[in-house]
């Protein structure tokens, strides 16, 4: 029977992944659908740029709380039923990869970093808030959301580890969950890490369309063929 609690867990916890509140809460909020502008993924930065700070935000919250709500009832409520350390890895695995591929809107989700974020507040409150520190500090330094989100990620399962048995027991079934959720959401960023290279990746408040190079001024001063300068007469 545990083994048959902890399948029912993580199949819960990949369709809670999979409802896409971007999308979703854009739909309620007569808003543009996320997929269709700016960088075409539904999440919570992406719907910032339909205008409404107030579905971003909520976006945000909702995507974060579908990760955080599976693996925070397996912590609580699991044990009695056999689910421990083991299942609660692969519940988060679980709404995390709901995340970037929802059964529900065609496998094409986001970049899962809210829904990261909120396993790890899932796992330890301490690990979740010590990463969003760590994405802030990244942030406001740079002004580019994805290399935070990266640098967050990668930063996650070190602090697992290197935390481990001061602040929390550190499982290597949770820190591998943790590491392979790191591993999968920049990969994800593979579009972004190709901009920042260029130097042509949108930083906070900045619209995409800001990052297209600007048309030359001379360019727009140019004369049609054919056309002749009138001379003035003395």
């Amino acid at each position: 029977m545990p083994l048959v609690y902890s399948a029912l867990a993580v199949l819960a916890a990949y369709l809670l992944g999979s409802l896409s509140f971007a999308v979703i809460v854009s739909r309620l909020m007569g808003l543009n659908d996320p997929r269709t502008f700016g960088s075409k993924n539904p999440g919570a930065t992406n719907v910032l740029r339909s205008g409404s700070k107030a579905a971003a935000i909520l976006t945000l919250v909702l995507d974060a709380a579908k990760g955080w709500l599976p693996v925070a009832l397996v912590r609580w409520f699991g044990a009695p039923y056999g689910m421990e350390e083991g299942t609660q890895a692969l519940v988060a695995l679980a709404a995390f990869v709901g995340h970037l591929w929802p059964v529900f809107f065609g496998f094409k989700g986001g970049k899962g970093v809210a829904t990261a974020l909120g396993v790890l507040l899932g796992v330890s409150a301490w690990l979740g808030l010590a990463t969003l520190l760590a994405w802030l500090a990244v942030v406001s330094v740079s002004r580019y959301v994805s290399l935070a989100s990266m640098a967050a990620a990668v930063f996650a399962p070190t602090f697992f580890l290197l935390a481990g048995g001061a602040l929390w027991y550190a499982d290597h079934r949770v820190a591998a969950a943790i590491g392979a959720m790191a591993g999968l959401l920049v990969w994800r960023h593979q579009e972004n890490i190709g901009r920042l290279l260029r130097g042509t990746e949108a930083k906070l408040g900045q619209s995409k369309d800001k990052t297209a190079p600007a048309t030359p001024v001379a360019a727009t001063h140019q004369h049609p063929v054919g056309s002749k300068k009138t001379r003035k007469r003395h």
